[in-house]
C-alpha cells in the first residue's frame, strides 16, 4: 500500500503522479523525448548489421541523455525550493492573523498597564487631593501671590512610627516657592525651633517652637481635619515670614523611605564645611552599636568604612532609602560627630539636597519609563501624603516637576558663611534652646525683607534701595504707618525716626543716589511731589538711598 502523505504548514507535498525529477507544478513539460526518438536511442547500436551502409547518427548517446536528466532534476529542486519561498494566499492569510493579533495583544497589554496607573492614580489623588477623582483631567493653574509666584508649606511628620514621642511635631519644615511661568523655584527651610507666638493656648503655652503649631491646631485625623490644620498652618508660617501661602502638605518619614525606594536610590551631592564630609553617629544602633554580641568588626561590616550609619564624603554619594531618610535627620547632637557644626540649620540644608536628588531621579527617563517605579510613587505619595491641592491641580503639578530643572531650584538660607548671611540666632526662653531672629525675638522684619528682595519681581524691591522715613508731621506713629504702606509696595524701610521742626507740606523727598531709578519713580508717583537732590535737614547714614519726611498735610484726616 502507497504510505499516505501528510501536509506540513509552508510545504506543499508531492503530486501523486509526479515523475522524479519532474516539475512540481501543473504547467512543467518535460524535455522531449518523443517515442521516435526513443526507438533510435534502442537501435541505433544494431545498425552495422545491416547490409545497408552506416547511416550518420542523428539521435543523442546515453551520456546526452543523463546530462539531460540531470538537469532536469536541478532545476526541479531549484524550482521546489522557488515553491517552499512562495506561500499560497490561505498561509499569507494565516500569517497577517497571527501578527494581528499579536499586535492587538500588545495593544491591550499596554492600555491595560496604562489604565493600572490611571486607576492607582485616581485612588491616591482621592487621598492627597480635594475635590473629585474625575477632576485630574483639567488643568487648573496653581493659585498664585501677588508675585506670580505659588508657595507651599510642606511639614515633616514621624506620625507613621508608633515609637516616636511627638509624632505630630513638624520636625522638618520648608516652604517651597515656585514660579509657573519662567519654571523657576526656591526652597526655604523653617528652623523646627524657632520661637513663636501661638495666639492660642498649646502644650508649651501661648509662646513656644514653632514645630509644635500643626499639632495644636489639628483637631483629629480625618482627611478633613488634616487639610484644615494644614491650611492654618500655611496661614500661620505665612503671617510670620510676610508670605502669601496657598497650599499645605503633610508628609511623613515613610514616605521618604518609599520615594527613595520606588525610584531605586538616589545620589545626594553632600556638601560640608569639613574637608571629611559628613559623620554623626546618633544613628550607630542600625551598626549594633550597644549589642555587646556584636563587636566592633562586625559594626564596621555592617556600616563601612568605619562602624557609623551616617558617614559620607563630600561630593556625590549614592544613598538608599534608609541611609537617605537619617540623613535627613542627622544634627550633630551626639558625639562623636562632624560636618554638622550648625546642628538644625545643616540638617534643613540637608534635606533640601535629598529632595532635589528625590525630584531629579523622579522625573528621569529611566524612572518615567518604568511602570513598576511609576506605581511604587503613586503608593508611596498616595498612602503617605496629605495636602490642599486640589485634583484638577494635579496636571500643572505634574508638568512643573517634570519642567523645573535641576539647577533652576535655589536654596534661601537665612543663615550663610559664604555671604556672611546671619538672620536667625539661637538664644533660650523658658530654659530651653531656641532659635530666633537675629533682630530680636518675635522681631521678623529682616527675615521678611530677605524672602521678598529674593522672592519679588518687583524691580523696585530688587534694587533693594534703603528708605528712610522721618515723622514731621506732629502726630505721633505717622511714620510708622507710612512706612507699612511703603512695605507693602515693596519697599525697604531701613529706619524710623522723628524730623526736625519745619514745614514740609504733605511730604518731602530727598533722593541721596542716583542709581536706584524704579524706586525714584515709584516714590515720585506716590507722593506727587519732585525729588530734592539738596541738603537734607539731617544727617545721613551711610548706604541711605531716600529720605521721606512726612509732614502735616499728609496726615489730616487720616488720623
Amino acid at each position: 500500500m502507497k504510505k499516505q502523505q501528510h501536509s506540513i504548514d509552508g510545504f506543499v507535498p508531492r503530486r501523486s503522479g509526479a515523475q522524479v525529477g519532474g516539475l512540481h507544478t501543473a504547467d512543467a513539460k518535460p524535455t522531449k523525448l518523443n517515442h521516435t526518438t526513443l526507438r533510435e536511442l534502442h537501435t541505433a547500436g544494431a545498425a552495422t548489421n545491416h547490409a545497408e551502409p552506416a547511416r550518420r547518427q542523428v539521435g543523442i548517446n546515453r551520456s546526452e541523455i543523463d546530462e539531460s536528466l540531470k538537469g532536469i532534476d536541478t532545476s526541479g529542486d531549484e524550482a521546489n525550493k522557488k515553491q517552499k519561498r512562495r506561500k499560497s494566499p490561505e498561509q499569507k492569510a494565516k500569517r497577517r492573523k497571527i501578527i494581528k493579533r499579536v499586535a492587538i495583544l500588545l495593544i491591550v497589554l499596554l492600555v491595560a498597564i496604562g489604565g493600572y496607573v490611571g486607576v492607582k492614580a485616581l485612588m491616591a489623588s482621592g487621598q492627597v487631593l480635594n475635590g473629585n477623582i474625575l477632576d485630574v483631567f483639567q488643568n487648573k493653574p496653581l493659585q498664585q501671590d501677588s508675585n506670580g509666584r505659588s508657595n507651599i508649606l510642606v511639614l515633616g511628620t514621624s506620625d507613621d512610627d508608633a515609637n516616636h514621642g511627638g509624632a505630630d511635631l513638624t520636625d522638618s519644615m520648608m516652604i517651597l516657592s515656585v514660579d509657573q511661568k519662567n519654571k523657576n523655584a526656591y526652597l526655604v527651610s523653617i528652623p523646627r525651633d524657632l520661637y513663636v507666638k501661638f495666639g492660642r493656648a498649646c502644650n508649651s503655652g501661648y509662646a513656644g517652637k514653632i514645630n509644635e503649631y500643626y499639632s495644636c491646631i489639628k483637631e483629629g485625623d480625618s482627611k478633613e481635619n488634616l487639610q484644615a490644620a494644614l491650611k492654618g498652618s500655611a496661614s500661620f508660617v505665612g503671617d510670620i515670614f510676610g508670605m502669601d501661602i496657598q497650599y499645605g502638605v503633610n508628609l511623613n518619614h515613610t514616605v521618604i523611605r518609599q520615594l527613595v525606594s520606588a525610584v531605586g536610590g538616589i545620589t545626594v551631592n553632600v556638601q560640608s564645611r569639613n574637608p571629611n564630609g559628613v559623620m554623626d553617629s546618633n544613628f550607630d544602633w542600625k551598626c549594633g552599636e550597644g549589642d555587646r554580641k556584636v563587636s566592633r568588626a562586625e559594626r564596621i561590616r555592617r556600616c563601612p568604612p568605619s562602624g557609623h550609619f551616617i558617614d559620607f564624603p563630600n561630593g556625590e554619594v549614592k544613598m538608599d532609602a534608609e541611609h537617605a531618610l537619617y540623613f535627613t535627620m542627622a544634627r550633630g547632637d551626639r558625639a562623636p560627630t562632624y560636618g554638622l557644626e550648625q546642628s538644625n540649620f545643616d540638617r534643613e540644608k540637608n534635606q533640601q539636597l535629598v529632595i532635589k536628588a528625590i525630584q531629579k531621579k523622579a522625573t528621569s527617563a529611566g524612572t518615567l519609563s518604568n511602570i513598576g517605579k511609576v506605581t511604587s510613587l503613586i503608593d508611596a505619595v498616595g498612602d503617605n501624603l496629605r495636602s490642599t491641592f486640589e485634583t484638577a491641580e494635579i496636571r500643572t503639578l505634574v508638568d512643573l516637576g517634570n519642567s523645573v530643572k535641576q539647577e533652576d531650584i535655589k536654596s534661601l538660607p537665612f543663615n550663610d558663611e559664604k555671604t556672611e548671611l546671619a538672620l536667625m540666632s539661637t538664644g533660650n526662653a523658658g530654659g530651653m534652646s531656641i532659635v530666633q531672629p537675629a533682630a530680636g525675638l518675635y522681631n521678623y522684619s529682616d527675615l521678611r525683607a530677605y524672602l521678598m528682595e529674593n522672592l519679588s519681581n518687583n524691580p523696585i524691591t530688587k534694587e533693594k534701595a534703603s528708605v528712610v522715613v522721618l515723622n514731621g508731621s506732629g502726630v505721633a506713629g505717622a511714620a510708622q504707618t507710612e512706612s507699612t504702606k511703603l512695605q507693602d509696595q515693596g519697599i525697604i524701610v531701613s529706619s524710623i525716626a522723628n524730623a526736625p521742626d519745619g514745614d514740609y507740606g504733605k511730604a518731602k523727598i530727598y533722593q541721596i543716589t542716583t542709581e536706584k531709578t524704579a524706586t525714584a519713580a515709584k516714590l515720585k508717583e506716590i507722593y506727587g511731589a519732585a525729588l530734592l537732590t539738596t541738603e537734607p535737614p539731617v544727617a545721613v547714614a551711610a548706604g541711605t538711598d531716600f529720605i521721606i519726611i512726612i509732614g502735616a498735610a499728609s496726615t489730616t484726616g487720616t488720623q
